[in-house]
């Protein structure tokens, strides 16, 4: 049964979105207040030493005024750094990419580092970003810190991101950040604990500096702050399935949001609870691993040293809340740490839809990309499968040959799907073949020069972007009998449509 298109129904997504608005002003009138505190009480505590600095007497010598009092010093990152007093600008990060964008309700943190065998940092930003909605989009933020001290990685990075991702680095949802070399402390000075060698040592210890770092950059961007690693994938409609779970916790004293139940990956958290989560992490990062600390931290929030474990826990469930089933993944199996596999999967993530299927007009199908093994091009037409082929070259084609000319309203074509991201058309034409005598021959006189002819007959009316081809076929073009893609250069990957739409 259809329920009724009510305005009610129509004004549920707009509230939440000025719900969602509203916070972010909250916590930004939040921030600016402990900022303007911060200064409040250096410009106290500088008066205080002007006030109080030695004078001269009448004598030469020195006074100082008896029973005077300074103000209070707050611990700051200096305190649990020691070593970035010598280098006063090693906590300003170096932005490389991005156009500032804050106000955001979600900003996803995403710390990457050198892997020894493979990196999946491309496929996780590509999961992210597949099908993600335009209104999605101007509502999220993903930040990328590069945690590396060599620059030629950096740049390498940088270049990577920067070909893959031109538009969401255009738009302002995709930043892209690293630290100061002098950010980091001498790791060689680690005291070895809980049996783990002193590569792993420092491993986990630079780690959680790097999740600090990324905390303390993203805390004015936003409402909330989701970490993530850089390999994993997403479900789709992960985003807002996130800010709806938020806007129905019936209670505000919840201080983790679980939408992952591994280590510390889709763990949320309030912009405004930030500050004290990195404080906590800075005075024992080189003790624990940063789950290990997170747990503490409920612990000593709710936990009754007089009380047993299993009342404890309930305590804590009170702070974490978990969403099921899981909307990210883990799928790296080499770890940033060397020599270390990791085989961690989460059981209430499910399976992925790989792709999607519409109801296509009849026609005979014809390429010359080969097929990889059941994944052919009539499964994907017929909305049963993905088309998966091998390493297109430039020349090759497919086509969509109609049994009966159609009047074809429009076309969407979609490659890479969200654990396969990477495979996707390069360099890739839209062709239609045109019926209409009359327009034909307009074509051959130079009448419409708008439109590109092949030496067949077919004419160009798109191409791929991003690993999407989508559009409207133009009535003056009606009725078409074949569509075709057409592959202009060689390919360095495999090439994958998990959608085909032909719109009659």
């Amino acid at each position: 049964m259809a329920f009724p298109d009510t305005p009610e129904k129509h004004a549920q997504p707009q509230l939440l979105s000025l719900h969602q608005r509203l916070l972010a002003v909250e916590e930004r009138g939040a921030q600016v207040s402990r900022e303007l505190s911060w200064l409040s009480q250096r410009l106290t505590q500088l008066t205080w030493e002007l006030r109080n600095s030695s004078t001269n007497s009448t004598d030469g010598s020195r006074q100082t005024r008896v029973g005077a009092m300074s103000p209070l010093c707050w611990p700051s990152a200096f305190s649990y750094l020691p070593h970035l007093r010598e280098h006063p600008d090693s906590l300003t990060p170096h932005v490389l990419l991005g156009q500032g964008r804050t106000g955001v309700s979600l900003v996803l943190g995403i710390p990457t580092v050198r892997r020894e065998k493979q990196s999946y940092l491309i496929s996780t930003l590509g999961s992210l970003f597949y099908d993600l909605p335009s209104d999605e989009r101007d509502d999220i933020l993903v930040i990328i810190l590069v945690a590396e001290a060599d620059p030629a990685y950096v740049d390498a990075v940088i270049e990577d991101i920067k070909k893959n991702f031109p538009s969401e680095l255009q738009s302002g949802l995709l930043e892209v950040i690293s630290p100061s070399p002098y950010f980091y402390p001498n790791f060689s000075r680690l005291k070895e604990t809980f049996g783990d060698t002193k590569e792993r040592v420092m491993w986990r210890t630079k780690q959680n500096l790097d999740y600090s770092f990324l905390m303390l950059y993203s805390q004015q961007k936003g409402s909330y702050y989701v970490q993530l690693e850089d390999d994993i994938v997403a479900k789709p409609g992960y985003s807002q399935t996130m800010k709806t779970f938020v806007s129905q916790q019936s209670s505000e004293e919840w201080l983790i949001l679980e939408f992952s139940q591994l280590g510390f990956i889709g763990k949320m958290f309030r912009m405004s609870d930030l500050p004290m989560l990195v404080e906590f992490f800075l005075m024992f990062y080189k003790d624990k691993p940063i789950d290990w600390l997170l747990d503490h931290i409920l612990w000593v929030k709710v936990c009754h040293p007089e009380k047993d474990a299993k009342h404890c826990s309930r305590q804590k469930d009170n702070l974490k809340r978990r969403y099921k089933p899981s909307l990210f993944q883990h799928v790296g199996l080499h770890s940033s740490l060397r020599g270390k596999i990791q085989n961690l999967k989460d059981k209430d993530f499910g399976t992925q839809t790989l792709y999607k299927g519409h109801s296509n007009p009849p026609a005979v199908l014809t390429s010359s990309l080969s097929a990889y093994q059941s994944h052919t091009l009539m499964r994907a037409y017929q909305g049963e499968d993905f088309f998966w082929a091998l390493t297109p070259s430039a020349g090759d084609f497919i086509q969509i040959s109609f049994l009966q000319e159609q009047t074809v309203k429009g076309y969407l074509f979609r490659s890479g799907n969200i654990e396969t991201n990477g495979d996707k058309f390069y360099n890739t034409t839209v062709e239609v073949l045109p019926t209409n005598s009359s327009f034909l021959d307009s074509m051959e006189s130079g009448k419409i020069p708008k439109y590109k002819q092949s030496k067949d007959g077919f004419i160009v009316i798109g191409a791929f972007a991003n690993g999407v081809a989508e559009g409207a076929v133009e009535p003056e073009l009606q009725k078409i009998s074949a569509i075709r893609l057409v592959v202009n250069a060689d390919s360095d990957v495999w090439a994958l449509l998990s959608e085909i739409f032909i719109k009659v």
